[in-house]
């Protein structure tokens, strides 16, 4: 009879060392946290649990809970038709609610332009700007008490897309008179882009305001305004001076008409013409003149 092999002794000094405990066959290895080196640690690939007899097909809509391989979620809403029912009659009534706003915003709109564009056009009358004023401007009233004509007048001509001008100098002699005796300047102003109304009426209206010494009253049946500045320091002897400005604003045109006199006991004119007089001279040319401006 043979007897069984002797496991070998162990050391006194050490304890007996347990063997590795057995594993059942029916259990799978689990996962371990740190799958590296031991590469049985790998997870187990996840299997979808089989559909059941009425189940739906799946929604690619967020992942599941507890699955790190899903695709993650797609923001936006989904495409598709528009409700069916009453929406879309609603959605139809807003549609062309808000298309009769913006055809009633664009003709609003196209109305204003317009209006604004014919408010803003020039009013200029038929008046124009000639390019030499001297020979078109009436000044005749004068030349009862200034005989002596000049023979070089001086003129100029501006034309702009804004503005055309066309001014006037002429000198004044009375018969046997070296020099001159008095002068005359003239000047039309056609606005092509600016209404010069406030402007005009508060320079020529408050003249007085602004340069002491000069009388300023209104002038009716010239224009649509006029006003007549005037100041005389002669103080009734042959020494001083006499000036006049006849300024008129007939729509989107402005006229001035100015005379000027300087006198001293050493100029050979002792009776030079009264401001009554020239006023009323200014006011028969300037009638005249602007009726030879217009086409």
């Amino acid at each position: 009879m043979s007897t069984p092999p002797q496991q070998p002794a162990q050391p006194a000094d050490r304890p007996p060392q347990p063997g590795p405990p057995a594993q059942p066959p029916s259990v799978p290895t689990q996962p371990t946290a740190y799958p590296y080196p031991n590469p049985q640690s790998a997870p187990p690939v996840p299997q979808a649990p089989p559909p059941g007899p009425f189940q739906p097909p799946a929604m690619p809509a967020g992942p599941q809970p507890g699955n790190p391989y899903a695709q993650p979620p797609q923001y936006g809403l989904p495409p598709g038709p528009p409700p069916a029912g009453g929406g879309g009659a609603a959605g139809r009534a807003v549609l062309w609610a808000v298309l009769g706003a913006v055809v009633a915003s664009a003709a609003w709109a196209a109305g204003v332009f317009v209006i604004g564009a014919a408010a803003n056009k020039a009013d200029l009358r038929g008046y124009t700007a000639p390019s030499d004023l001297c020979s078109r401007a009436d000044y005749g009233s004068f030349k009862d008490e200034y005989t002596a004509s000049d023979s070089t007048p001086t003129h100029s001509l501006l034309e702009d897309r804004a503005l055309d001008e066309s001014s006037c100098s002429a000198s004044l002699k009375k018969s046997g008179s070296s020099y001159a005796d008095a002068y005359l300047s003239l000047q039309v102003d056609l606005h092509k882009k600016t209404d010069p109304a406030p402007e005009f009426t508060a320079t020529w209206k408050n003249y007085e305001r602004t340069h002491s010494g000069y009388d300023v009253g209104a002038v009716e049946g010239i224009g649509d305004e006029a006003y007549l500045v005037t100041q005389d320091t002669t103080n009734g002897t042959s020494a001083g001076s006499r000036y006049a400005t006849l300024a008129v604003r007939d729509g989107w045109v402005t006229y001035t008409m100015s005379y000027s006199a300087y006198l001293s006991s050493y100029d050979p004119d002792k009776d030079p013409a009264k401001i009554d007089e020239i006023s009323d001279w200014l006011k028969t040319d300037t009638r005249s003149t602007l009726d030879r401006l217009k086409d």
